[in-house]
């Protein structure tokens, strides 16, 4: 049954933190066990990808913060889920959702997200979608920066090698290929990026259940995911 507005503010919201590094399956799994659990699901990434977005179509260098800081103010930023079931971005009223998913843009978001400006911008947006509603949340730094007290984090990694082939075979996939050794590189590059930025970087928060896909296949992966949750929530 579908509670009010009023009525899920005035229970406790169950709140699940998925963070990990590119490329690690985050949005693919946590899409799946919202949709099991019957939870809304918030792909943060591609918020972050929104405005990466937006600094590219405007030529705006994406690692100069006064200029990042500066595009906020003219964003309109939307989230809302189609017909599909999928989670939809809008940048000033038009469906970028597509758009946010090229290649080019990943170092984008990565760069525009790197700054404090940036993230404080988006970080009450992101908070108070948990406060009213159970959610599956994923990102980079959920549950050491956007929701510390999450009911239950999950620390989802696999190699860079592996990594990079799944971005590759799904960029194959998407009519958007590129070489293996571009998507490794990019990756690692972003690696490096997430977890060495000032503010609010990649890494494992002390009370994150740290689960390593890099042998197991998506199926394998979900269930782990599900009896993470279902062993934290029980208690």
């Amino acid at each position: 049954m579908r509670r009010n507005k009023k009525e899920r503010t005035a229970l406790k919201t169950i709140s699940i933190a998925i963070d990990g590094p590119s490329g690690a399956g985050k949005s693919t799994l946590a899409k799946s066990v919202s949709k099991t659990l019957g939870y809304l699901y918030v792909d943060t990434g591609a918020i972050y990808r929104t405005i990466g977005y937006a600094a590219f179509s405007k030529g705006v260098d994406p690692k100069d913060g006064e200029a990042a800081a500066a595009l906020l103010p003219e964003l309109e930023i939307g989230l809302h889920y189609g017909e599909d079931g999928l989670q939809h971005m809008t940048l000033n009223g038009a469906d970028v959702t597509d758009q946010i998913r090229l290649p080019e843009i990943s170092l984008y978001a990565s760069a525009v997200s790197a700054h404090p400006a940036v993230r404080a911008h988006l970080l009450e947006m992101q908070r108070k979608l948990a406060r009213e509603n159970n959610v599956v949340m994923d990102g980079r730094d959920i549950g050491t920066v956007v929701l510390p007290d999450a009911t239950v984090k999950i620390f989802l990694t696999a190699s860079v090698e592996e990594r990079a082939m799944r971005r590759f075979r799904e960029l194959e996939q998407r009519g958007t290929p590129e070489s293996y050794e571009k998507v490794l590189e990019e990756m690692r590059q972003r690696d490096y990026n997430d977890s060495h930025r000032a503010a609010a970087p990649l890494k494992q928060a002390e009370d994150a259940v740290l689960l390593d896909t890099t042998e197991l296949d998506f199926r394998q992966s979900e269930e782990a995911i599900l009896r993470i949750i279902r062993e934290r929530t029980s208690r």
